[in-house]
């Protein structure tokens, strides 16, 4: 096994490469940013139908009213993702653009909008077809923001643009310089739609969606989310951030099926399309990746080692609400021969239960998108319409994901049993030894344990307010250390402030920060944002797994830890 590990562990330089793609992170940001509207939407089509499940139907000025506000929504969410994509897409390209080349992100945005309803929208009578202004247009919106973003580039490095006099204005100079990218990337849209509608008599958005169908249909098969969520758990355990890779590449489909759910089951028909969203959220990654939410509660119920007792003590919060890198990096299962198996298995496991209870006993799949942070269980039965099913399934997944934890868990618990027992009767025979703590010298007669309330001597001071910036991957991770040294800061009177944010939505913040610490799943970016860092003259951290859990357990470790980078 550990053989094994070792040879996947050498692809993790290909891996982190594929993760720092600059358009799988437009598509990863793209998506965060318009993350408000998804879930403003959902609720209140959460609103409008769960009252249903119990026999009460709003009156109808009430229903109308509340799917407005989801059809002015989510309804559009295809060109709003048009333009938070070309904003991230361009924002990346300019940190590898050379001095004085830059895209105007804005314009930018607006040529992709522009272009994506050329891709998508079809004249009728009286106004246009909305069919593809949603999540099914998404795949249109990605071609609309790359080549869009690809045009501006190459118009701004081979300087075609108009040029005005030095004495125009900074802003009117910049619209005359956005005239000829904008025109460029808007006419390439032209030409496709030209080309796709007298050629299939479709647009071009429902084409691409036509192409890719079979892919879609095979990706919703019991293999392919087998691939899917096996892969994102694969990724993890060598420590790189598995969703940053895999769920771009599926997030118009997951969330195009989910509106598609909505839609039949509306119609009174089953809401049959399995791979969606809440299928990731709360199946394949129940407790996080991994489907590692019964562990904690394993190790804290059933370990007798003392080390995975407290794992699960520190860990058991977070995880229910979908932050395992507590469990990960202390256990530790990243790269814990003894969790490889169930690591991967248990996710696979999971989504072709799902699948099962779908496609065989017809229960709803999910029709409502929900924060990823909702406790699972929760987010399954919300999400699914709470049948009596999605009860049954609930309780079906935790007993089946604890068997599958149960042998592999004991194993390494035994082992770490073992070992503590060895130490213990290894300082039994120095028990009765002078013990220093601090500076005290005790001898065998007694015990003296000086509680350490100071901030470390070695550590600098500080003479003016330090702001501080975690990144994680989806802001989870980050709360916990932010909290800790917020905590910190009052306990030992240090004028440190610090905030938590998710990396790929920093960018416009940073500059407000003295210090950014990394997590441990978003370290393998460090180069990505040094650059960036270093012009705006802020401290970047990057931090390794166990290092980070200890620093958000202990708040004067962490104000430590700040002191001692800080520069």
């Amino acid at each position: 096994m550990n053989g094994i590990i070792k040879q996947i562990e050498k692809g993790k330089p290909i891996f982190e490469k594929i993760s720092r793609n600059i358009y799988l992170g437009a598509i990863r940001d793209g998506f965060l940013s318009a993350m408000p509207v998804i879930l403003f939407a959902s609720l209140f089509i959460l609103v409008a139908a769960v009252p249903e499940v119990f026999g009460f139907a709003w009156p109808e000025h009430v229903s109308n009213w509340l799917w407005k506000v989801y059809n002015y929504s989510m309804g559009v969410v295809g060109l709003i993702v048009s333009a938070t994509t070309a904003r991230c897409l361009s924002e990346s390209v300019n940190r590898r653009m050379p001095e004085g080349k830059v895209i105007n992100s804005t314009s930018a945005m607006l040529a992709s909008i522009v272009g994506f309803l050329l891709l998508s929208v079809t004249p009728i009578d009286g106004g246009f077809s909305t069919d593809y202004l949603g999540s099914k247009g998404l795949l249109a919106a990605f071609v609309s923001s790359f080549i869009t973003v690809n045009v501006y580039k190459f118009c701004v490095l081979k300087n075609i643009t108009i040029k005005m006099p030095k004495e125009v204005p900074g802003t009117i100079s910049q619209t005359f310089k956005d005239i000829f990218p904008f025109a460029f990337s808007v006419l390439a849209m032209v030409i496709i739609d030209l080309i796709v509608r007298n050629t299939l008599d479709v647009s071009f958005a429902e084409a691409l969606t036509t192409l890719l169908s079979p892919l879609f249909t095979a990706a919703d098969g019991y293999l392919g989310i087998c691939i899917i969520w096996g892969m994102m758990a694969l990724f993890w355990f060598v420590g790189v951030h598995g969703p940053s890779i895999v769920e771009p590449a599926i997030a118009a489909i997951i969330y195009a099926n989910v509106e598609a759910n909505l839609k039949l089951f509306n119609a009174g028909e089953q809401a049959s399309n399995v791979l969606t969203v809440g299928l990731g959220n709360f199946v394949g990654t129940m407790g996080g990746t991994g489907a590692t939410l019964v562990v904690p509660f394993i190790f804290l119920l059933m370990a007798k080692s003392k080390q995975l007792k407290a794992v699960g003590k520190a860990s058991f919060v977070p995880v229910s609400f979908a932050v395992n890198e507590p469990l990960l990096f202390s256990a530790p299962i990243i790269l814990n021969p003894y969790f490889f198996i169930p690591f991967l298995l248990t996710p696979m496991v999971n989504v072709c239960l799902f699948k099962f209870f779908v496609d065989v006993i017809g229960m709803n799949s999910f029709m409502y998108v929900l924060p990823w942070a909702t406790p699972a269980p929760i987010g399954l039965v919300l999400g699914t319409g709470m049948s009596l099913w999605a009860f049954i399934l609930v309780a079906l997944l935790i007993i089946v994901d604890f068997l599958i934890y149960l042998p592999f868990c004991r194993a390494y618990d035994n082992v770490l049993f073992t070992k503590e027992k060895a130490e213990v009767q290894t300082e039994a025979y120095t028990f009765a030894q002078p013990t220093v703590v601090g500076a005290t010298a005790l001898g065998g007669g007694g015990t003296h344990v000086q509680e350490n309330t100071q901030i470390s001597e070695a550590a600098p001071t500080l003479e003016q307010q330090t702001r501080v910036l975690v990144l994680c991957a989806g802001a989870g991770t980050s709360a916990m250390l932010a909290n800790a040294l917020t905590e910190g800061a009052e306990d030992y009177n240090v004028p440190i402030t610090a905030s938590a944010g998710a990396y790929g939505s920093h960018y416009e913040i940073m500059e407000n920060f003295d210090m950014i610490i990394l997590a441990p799943q978003v370290g393998s970016y460090y180069d990505d944002i040094k650059e960036d860092a270093d012009r705006l003259n802020v401290k970047l951290i990057a931090t390794k797994g166990v290092e980070y859990i200890n620093l958000t357990r202990d708040a004067k470790k962490a104000i430590d830890f700040v002191l001692e980078h800080h520069q």
